[in-house]
């Protein structure tokens, strides 16, 4: 394997990695982000909840 092909190969390598990385992030972000708005959700419905039951 040449130099040249062998450093192609390397940054192709890194690319993926780096690609498949960032993508886990975003999904990560979006999950987090759907879980804090079901739990505000939660949080909003338990005080309608009580409100209503104090009635």
């Amino acid at each position: 394997m040449t130099l040249i092909a062998h450093r192609s190969a390397t940054i192709v390598a890194m690319l993926m990695v780096l690609t498949l990385g960032l993508s886990s992030c975003g999904n990560t972000i979006r999950g987090i982000g759907n879980d804090l708005g079901n739990a505000v959700d939660a949080t909003r419905d338990a005080g309608r909840s009580v409100a209503n039951s104090v009635r």
